[in-house]
C-alpha cells in the first residue's frame, strides 16, 4: 500500500527524485574514494616520509571533499523538496476527496479520524519519503561500494563480512517484526485523544454546566496513557535496537583491528590499507545502520499509508453523475415519488413511501415528532444522501442525475445546527454568492432580523466570527444562516428546523420577511413549533417515517389525529382555532 501512494504520488516529481540520485550517486563516489586516498598518504607520503605526495594528496582529498559536500546539499534541498510537494499533494488529495463524501461516510471514519489522517498520517509518508531520499539511496551504493571497495584492500579479512551483516540484519528483522503493529496501535490511540479533545473543546459549556470537568480529566487522562503505554513499547524496542547495532558494529571493528594487526605484523597488510578496510567496514555498517533507521520508520508510515488508501478509496455515496443533466424550466419545483431511505445495515427504513410536491410560490412544512424523518427528508432534497428507493426531483429532473454545482445553485440549505466559519460576518454571507455587494448582504440581513446586532458588533459587516461561530448566540447564529441563505437566492429554500432558537416575536417577523423575500421561491420548512408553519400552503405531517397527513392547518386539526395532538401538546384548543 505505501509503495503504491509512492509511486502514484510521487510520479510528478519524476526529474527531482532523478537528481537526488544522480547527486547522492557522485556523493558516495566521493564519499568511498576518501578512504584508500587517506590510505595512499599513510602509505605512501607519511611511512616514506614524501611530503610533496601528502600536500598533494591531501589538497585533493580538500577538493573530493568539497564537491562531496555540494552534492550533499543540492541532494538535501531536492530530496526535501520533494518530500514536501509529496505532503502537499497527498494532503490535497485527501482534503478534496473527503468534501465528495456524504454524512454517511463522514460517519462511518469519524471527524478526528479523518484529521489525523490528513495531518499526522500524512506527516508520516512524507517524513519517510524525506528519509528515503536523503539515506535510503545512498545507503545501497555505500554499503554494496564499500564491499567492494574493503575487499579491494584485503580478501581474506572481508570476510569479517559475511559474519557481521547476516548478525546485524536479523536483529533488526527481529525487532521492526515487534515494532509493526505498535505503530498501527498508535496511530489509532492518536485518533481517540483527537476524539476526545474535540469532544470536550466543543462541548466546554455542558462540561462546566454540569461540573464534569474532573471526569472529563479522567477520560483524557486514559486516551492520554493508552498512547503513553503504546508509545512506551515501541521506545523500548528503539532504545534496544541502536545498542544492538552498535555492539555487532563495535565488536565487528575489534575483530577487525585484531586479525588485522596480525596481518599487519607479518607483512602481508600495510597499515595504510587496514585503516582504509577499518573506514570501509565502518561504512558498511553505517550503510546497514542508515537502513535500519529507515525500517524503523517504513513500519509507521505504511499503517499511515494504509489509513489514507481507506480514505482515498472509498467512494462517496452519493456520486457525481457521468452525464449531468441541465433541467428545461428552471422553476424550483420539488417533488418526492416512493421515497425511502434506510441506512446501511440497519434493519427498518428512516422513511418509507413518502411522496410529496412542493411547489414554487408556496410554503410546504413537514412536521412530527422527534425521530419522525423530517431532517433526512430535507437531506435528501439537498442530496446530502440519495435515498435508497424511489426518486427526488428537482423540475422534474432526479437530483442524482444534476451536477453538484447545479444542484447547489438551486438550493439554499439552512441546516438544524448552523453552522459559521471562521472569518468575519461578510465572508460566511458571501460563502453562497462571492460577488454579492455589501447592500445585498444588508438587505439579507435586514430579512433574517439580523441587522440590528451586526450594526451594534464592532467592525459591523467585518465583524469578526470564530470557527463555529461560537462569539455570537444560538438565535444569531440561526439568523446569519438564514441570512446567508437569502444572499445566495436559491429557487428552492430549505428551512430545517431553522427558527427553533428565536423567540415568539422575532419568529413572527422573520416569517413575515421571509414571505415577501420568498414569495416566488419554493420553500420547505421543517419545524417543531406549530406556529412557525400553522399558515403554511401544505402541511405534510410524518409520523415513523410515513406520512399520515396532509392539508392545511384547519383540514388537519379537523381530520389527522396525530397532527392534533402535536398542535393541542402546544396550543391550547382556542389557540389552535
Amino acid at each position: 500500500m505505501l509503495l503504491k501512494l509512492l509511486r502514484t504520488y510521487m510520479r510528478p516529481y519524476r526529474r527531482w527524485i532523478g537528481a537526488v540520485m544522480v547527486l547522492q550517486l557522485l556523493q558516495s563516489a566521493a564519499t568511498l574514494y576518501l578512504p584508500t586516498l587517506n590510505a595512499d598518504i599513510i602509505d605512501y607520503g607519511v611511512v616514506k616520509g614524501d611530503t610533496t605526495y601528502i600536500w598533494s594528496h591531501g589538497l585533493l582529498m580538500l577538493a573530493i571533499t568539497m564537491g562531496q559536500v555540494a552534492c550533499a546539499v543540492t541532494a538535501v534541498y531536492f530530496g526535501a523538496r520533494t518530500a514536501t510537494a509529496l505532503g502537499r499533494d497527498l494532503r490535497t488529495a485527501v482534503f478534496h476527496h473527503v468534501q465528495d463524501y456524504s454524512a454517511r461516510e463522514v460517519a462511518r471514519f469519524g471527524t478526528p479520524s479523518l484529521i489525523t489522517r490528513t495531518t499526522n498520517d500524512v506527516q508520516q509518508v512524507q517524513l519517510l519519503s524525506l528519509m528515503t531520499l536523503n539515506l535510503m539511496v545512498s545507503a545501497p551504493i555505500m554499503g554494496v561500494g564499500s564491499v567492494l571497495m574493503a575487499l579491494n584492500q584485503d580478501v581474506v579479512l572481508s570476510s569479517l563480512l559475511l559474519v557481521v551483516v547476516p548478525v546485524l540484519a536479523s536483529v533488526i528483522a527481529l525487532i521492526v517484526s515487534r515494532m509493526r503493529p505498535l505503530f498501527r496501535q498508535m496511530q489509532k490511540r492518536i485518533d481517540r485523544i483527537n476524539l476526545v479533545l474535540r469532544e470536550q473543546i466543543s462541548g466546554v459549556r455542558v462540561v462546566r454546566a454540569f461540573v464534569r470537568d474532573r471526569w472529563e480529566s479522567e477520560r483524557f487522562g486514559q486516551a492520554n496513557d493508552e498512547l503513553y503505554r503504546v508509545s512506551l513499547g515501541t521506545g523500548r524496542l528503539m532504545a534496544f535496537m541502536f545498542p544492538s547495532v552498535m555492539g555487532v558494529v563495535n565488536l565487528a571493528s575489534i575483530a577487525t583491528l585484531w586479525f588485522g594487526g596480525h596481518l599487519v605484523s607479518n607483512g602481508s597488510m600495510q597499515i595504510g590499507a587496514l585503516t582504509a578496510f577499518l573506514t570501509y567496514l565502518v561504512q558498511v555498517l553505517m550503510a546497514v545502520m542508515m537502513a535500519t533507521f529507515m525500517f524503523l520508520m517504513v513500519p509507521r508510515a505504511e499503517a499511515s499509508a494504509e489509513r489514507i488508501e481507506e480514505v482515498l478509496g472509498t467512494e462517496p455515496s452519493v456520486g457525481v453523475p457521468a452525464h449531468p443533466v441541465v433541467p428545461a424550466r428552471a422553476r424550483g419545483m420539488v417533488e418526492l415519488r416512493g421515497v425511502e431511505f434506510r441506512y446501511p445495515g440497519a434493519q427498518d427504513a428512516v422513511l418509507r413511501n413518502i411522496d410529496l410536491v412542493a411547489r414554487p410560490g408556496e410554503v410546504t412544512a413537514v412536521i412530527g415528532s422527534t425521530g419522525s424523518g423530517k431532517t433526512t427528508l430535507v437531506n435528501l432534497v439537498a442530496r446530502l444522501f440519495d435515498a435508497t428507493d424511489g426518486a427526488v426531483l428537482l423540475d422534474g429532473t432526479d437530483v442524482r442525475e444534476l451536477s453538484p454545482a447545479e444542484l447547489s445553485k438551486a438550493i439554499g440549505l439552512v441546516p438544524q445546527r448552523p453552522y459559521l466559519f471562521s472569518g468575519t460576518v461578510a465572508s460566511n454571507l458571501r460563502y453562497g454568492k462571492d460577488e454579492a455587494t455589501d447592500d445585498e448582504l444588508w438587505a439579507a440581513l435586514t430579512t433574517a432580523q439580523a441587522r440590528d446586532f451586526v450594526s451594534a458588533m464592532p467592525g459591523q459587516l467585518g465583524a469578526p466570527i470564530s470557527q463555529g461561530g461560537t462569539n455570537v448566540s444560538g438565535g444569531q447564529r440561526q439568523r446569519l444562516a438564514i441570512a446567508r441563505a437569502l444572499v445566495h437566492r436559491p429557487r428552492v429554500y430549505l428551512f430545517d428546523d431553522s427558527f427553533s432558537a428565536l423567540d415568539y416575536s422575532t419568529d413572527a417577523a422573520l416569517r413575515a420577511a421571509l414571505a415577501r423575500d420568498t414569495a416566488h421561491a419554493t420553500v420547505l420548512v421543517v419545524a417543531q413549533r406549530v406556529s412557525t408553519i400553522r399558515e403554511a400552503h401544505r402541511i405534510v405531517v410524518l409520523d415513523h417515517g410515513e406520512v399520515v397527513g396532509t392539508g392545511t392547518h384547519t383540514e388537519l386539526m379537523a381530520d389527522n389525529v396525530t397532527y392534533r395532538e402535536i398542535v393541542l401538546s402546544q396550543l391550547t384548543e382556542e389557540e389552535a382555532a
